[in-house]
């Protein structure tokens, strides 16, 4: 498994001083988001949300491997992996509360959050594929939980990714839980790693709460990607806190102290003591962050209440390029319903 925190000084690594601090500015900025949404949810401010609390060193490491070009698909888990990718927070918000999910019309490489489990993986392998039909040079980063390899779709992405020489990275986060099962409930292989045989390339466990080993095994991926060769990464790490806002993990999970104190350790805590301890933080940086992070929340969540909430009938506008006739059958029937019934009341 591949760690570098506990076991070498930053300059014994491939990564700047300017990159590691901008890892930390990231994980300040994405745990951060990830308290104000649940806040925010609690209060009804918007749907149900998927807290991913003490995972951020492992979605800010592999954002920062990415190359400008290069395409995301993501998993409903991956909010730090978008954001520190470049996706404004604001579009994060809006989308919970009803919107299309890229308001702000950025033009980063990023397809739809995939709530469905592993479906995002066949897509993935078919981009990859597609890629190489238009001699591409950009690689494919499909982001998934370990849950996902209990289905059918993480089998047939892999299968498809390996014969034909996808440029694909398989991201699996394995937090330890798909919901309330545990992972040895879900598989009986010792690492999820080493599945990657079966499909005839490489897997490769990385450190998920050392942002700076997953940035460097995320870069290598990437780079065999690049030449062909599709490659599966486990990343270990543990999700603090519930699955989703209506979940009670306290009804499953007592475990802690079976599992080694680094892949339960807070990623924020472990890395911030790492920059210190190399003499790259102090506590006027720190403090600096934390208000420049505080201006860009409420700049999001003003954007996100500013903006007019989405009409019931725009759910049918991005199904097709050319409605079917279904489709405005099912439009005709809810303009009607909305017609006979106040919009408030529907809601409620």
């Amino acid at each position: 498994m591949h760690q570098l925190i506990e076991e070498r000084g930053l300059e014994e690594t491939s990564v700047s001083v300017e990159t590691a601090l901008a890892l930390y500015r990231d994980i300040v900025r994405t745990r951060r988001f990830d308290e104000r949404a649940i806040a925010l949810q609690r209060r009804g401010w918007m749907s149900g949300y998927p807290p991913y609390r003490g995972q951020e060193g492992s979605q800010v490491g592999a954002a920062h491997a990415l190359e400008d070009d290069d395409w995301v698909v993501p998993t409903y888990r991956s909010n730090a992996l978008q954001i520190a990718h470049g996706v404004p927070m604001s579009d994060i918000f809006l989308f919970r509360r009803g919107h299309p999910e890229f308001t702000s019309g950025h033009d980063l490489r990023v397809f739809p959050q995939a709530v469905p489990i592993a479906t995002q993986i066949p897509h993935a392998a078919g981009l990859g594929m597609a890629r190489n039909a238009t001699d591409g040079e950009e690689a494919v980063l499909c982001y998934f939980g370990d849950g996902a390899t209990s289905e059918g779709d993480f089998h047939e992405g892999l299968n498809f990714a390996g014969v034909f020489d996808a440029p694909v990275v398989f991201f699996c986060e394995n937090n330890d839980w798909a919901i309330s099962l545990p992972r040895e409930r879900q598989t009986a292989s010792a690492t999820i790693a080493q599945k990657a045989e079966a499909y005839g390339f490489n897997g490769m466990q990385v450190d998920g709460n050392d942002p700076l080993a997953v940035l460097e095994a995320t870069r290598r991926g990437l780079e065999h990607a690049r030449e062909g060769e599709p490659v599966l990464i486990e990343s270990l790490t543990y999700r603090q806190g519930a699955h989703t806002t209506s979940d009670d993990p306290s009804r499953y999970r007592d475990e802690r102290e079976v599992l080694p104190d680094w892949r339960t350790a807070d990623p924020l805590e472990r890395y911030e003591a790492f920059l210190r301890e190399e003499g790259l933080l102090d506590d006027a940086l720190v403090e600096s962050i934390r208000e420049d992070t505080e201006a860009e929340l409420e700049a999001a969540v003003e954007t996100a209440e500013e903006t007019p909430p989405p009409e019931p009938t725009d759910v049918f506008d991005p199904v097709y390029d050319e409605p079917t006739s279904r489709l405005e059958t099912q439009r005709a029937w809810l303009e009607g319903l909305l017609t006979d019934h106040d919009v408030q009341d529907l809601e409620h």
